[in-house]
């Protein structure tokens, strides 16, 4: 009886292990979010690497017309709870050493292409879909 309960006791602390592996592995991939935020249209793909490297393009159009790019690059990890990522790289140059920027998000799936994630810090609420492997036509993923 011992040695089941022993083995059931290592298995319960293993499984969560499994799980957060589980849910590094379905995060791989490219994810979109879009947004608009004070009339002004907002698109955010996120490419996470199975090595823990990201690359994310952020095209920002305000009302008049005018569309301004930006390409980031960092790290990224999940810790069984929270995607986080760390900039490494922002627009080309590195950030700041005394203003880091990182990204937390606690995440749950809607479905296998869709998450949702809660940065408790400072409120934000965000909404990813996986975009197929060519994300180059906006109509992917949809």
């Amino acid at each position: 009886a011992a040695v089941l309960l022993a083995s059931t006791c290592v298995e319960a602390l293993r499984a969560p292990d499994v799980q957060a592996e589980d849910t590094r592995v379905q995060l791989q991939g490219t994810w979109l979010r879009e947004y608009s935020e004070r009339g002004v249209q907002v698109r955010r793909v996120l490419a996470l690497e199975p090595g823990g490297d990201f690359h994310e393009t952020v095209r920002v159009q305000e009302e008049g017309g005018k569309v301004t790019e930006y390409a980031h690059e960092g790290t990224w990890l999940y810790d069984g709870t929270n995607l986080k990522r760390r900039y490494t790289l922002m627009n080309g140059k590195p950030p700041s050493r005394l203003n880091l920027p990182f990204a937390t998000f606690a995440i749950t799936f809607d479905s296998r292409n869709e998450f949702r994630g809660v940065d408790h810090v400072r409120g934000h609420k965000v909404h990813y879909r996986r975009l197929s492997v060519d994300a180059s036509s906006g109509d992917q993923g949809r």
